[in-house]
């Protein structure tokens, strides 16, 4: 597919991007927490951020996920998801102990798997955006 000004489509997200993206979000989350931003608005500005980078740069398509475009909607939901997840890697002590106690249960739910790069869209608890 070819866009309306010669430009190509973008090409989908890879698990190398979302991976970056996760790291990004999380490291936000982070150092916003530290700044002494409250948790849920940490988050919600760090998985806002990351739904519109996969809008801009990758029309909002996430190879993980399949090749239709997820909405913004979707995309917030996923990221937030993503931000908190991440945050519970990279931060824990900036993380409130019931997220991390739900984080810990879905993780083991899911099979243990490790949280950081899991597609938007994921079924993690997110804070309220």
């Amino acid at each position: 597919m070819v866009l309306a000004q010669g430009q190509p489509a973008p090409v989908p997200a890879s698990q190398a991007d979302m991976n970056l993206y996760t790291r990004i979000a999380a490291l936000n989350v982070c150092i916003a927490r530290a700044g002494g931003i409250e948790f849920d608005k940490a988050v919600a500005v760090a998985g806002e951020t990351i739904a519109q980078v996969i809008q801009g740069q990758h029309g909002g398509q996430i190879a993980q996920v399949g090749t239709k475009p997820l909405s913004i909607e979707e995309l917030r939901k996923g990221s937030i998801n993503s931000a908190v997840l991440g945050a519970v890697e990279v931060c824990p002590n900036e993380v409130p102990a019931d997220v991390r106690k739900k984080v810990s249960e879905v993780i083991k739910q899911a099979g243990g798997g490790a949280p950081a790069g899991k597609p938007a869209g994921g079924s993690a608890p997110a804070a309220k955006p």
